[in-house]
């Protein structure tokens, strides 16, 4: 327990001096801070729908971060969740704009088609990586691209919204029946399965022989090939199962608050919550925790500009801030534990009669 609060305690230090470090910036620019400070919290808890607001970007970026725990923790740098997450949101409204049914049979097709797709597009890379050892940062970050691409393609072409065009061209909204969450609205279902969601995900990397699996590959690869794991299946899982949240993130957004696709669609979401994750140090409640935090952060970037000058940017230097920080904080920590194993490992090889034994035989050889 103490350890526990010392780390939080640690993780909110960085935040107050992210913050303090961000706000340095904008007095030196020329921004009035306070106005800026009060923005951020009537933007995030005090103001008409704040709260609201933050809900509704908590759920997605705590539902893809959830999915890149699994894969960081499986030691595979996949960055490609916003990809994943267009390709469901394509597929879940393709299913929604084209396929007329019972409403529950439309959203079930759709999310499941949506969850299916982004495990695909993850799987392109998990793939490439298992059978040819290609760099999962390079895909993943290639494959956003494509998606990207695809997009642009489907919201000026087959499914286009004939009243957009350019930046903001977008698929036709999805028909008002169909959706379960409208903009500065709470849906208590997809609170709900946000929930399950972390539940599933807590349950899988705690108390399953895959999560222990998916920890020793990403931690100790070297001992888990000597105890015959089965590594390459343990990381293709992984991507498997970030992209099904990201998939399933892309058809929550579609039948909740965005209700369409759109060409250049902003925040980014994907690359928020690998933030989010890295906050979170990959541990499932850290990551509920973390997307709370840049939850309310994205409906203060939002709002921001209705009460201050500031730009738009401004406030990204805060996400950006707390990563580096705490990344520096996370890398300083594990270079000492590996310090600390490899002396560990060293005297334990000069203490051990094996270990000498050995070495006289090697010279006996030489």
């Amino acid at each position: 327990m103490n350890r526990w609060a010392g780390e939080l305690a640690g993780r909110l230090l960085t935040v107050v001096v992210a913050f303090g470090l961000a706000f340095g910036l904008f007095a030196l620019s020329g921004f009035d801070v306070g106005s800026i400070a009060s923005g951020v919290l009537e933007g995030s808890l005090l103001g008409t729908g704040a709260v609201s607001n933050t809900i509704r970007w908590t759920i997605p970026l705590c539902l893809i971060g959830l999915g890149i725990a699994v894969s960081f923790r499986a030691g595979e740098f996949n960055i490609g969740a916003q990809g994943q997450m267009l390709i469901g949101s394509l597929l879940a409204v393709w299913v929604a704009l084209e396929w007329n049914g019972p409403k529950f049979a439309v959203i079930t097709l759709a999310t499941v088609l949506a969850v299916l797709g982004g495990a695909a597009w993850s799987g392109v890379a998990g793939w490439l990586k298992v059978r040819a050892q290609a760099d999962e940062v390079i895909t993943t970050l290639m494959l956003n691209f494509v998606a990207l691409q695809l997009v642009q393609w489907v919201t000026t072409g087959p499914l286009k919204d004939v009243a957009t065009s350019g930046d903001s061209a977008s698929t036709s909204r999805i028909d008002r029946s169909l959706r379960v969450q409208g903009s500065g609205e709470i849906s208590i279902e997809i609170v709900a399965l946000t929930a399950l969601v972390a539940i599933g995900v807590w349950l899988l990397l705690e108390r399953s022989r895959l999560g222990l699996h998916v920890s020793y590959v990403g931690g100790e690869s070297s001992a888990a090939a000597w105890q015959g794991l089965p590594i390459a299946r343990v990381q293709l899982i992984s991507y498997l199962v970030a992209g099904a949240l990201a998939g399933l993130t892309g058809a929550v957004e579609v039948f909740g608050p965005a209700g369409r696709v759109v060409t250049g669609a902003t925040p980014l979401i994907g690359f928020t919550a690998l933030i989010v994750t890295v906050v979170a140090s990959y541990k499932v409640a850290g990551t509920v925790v973390s997307a709370l935090f840049f939850g309310g952060l994205q409906a203060a970037i939002l709002y921001l500009p209705i009460v201050s000058d500031v730009p738009v940017s401004g406030l990204r230097i805060v996400e950006g801030l707390v990563a580096m920080l705490i990344t520096a904080r996370v890398a300083v920590f594990l270079r000492r534990r590996r310090s600390a194993s490899a002396c560990s490992e060293a005297s334990r090889h000069e203490a051990s009669p094996e270990a000498s034994s050995e070495m006289a035989d090697a010279a006996e050889v030489r």
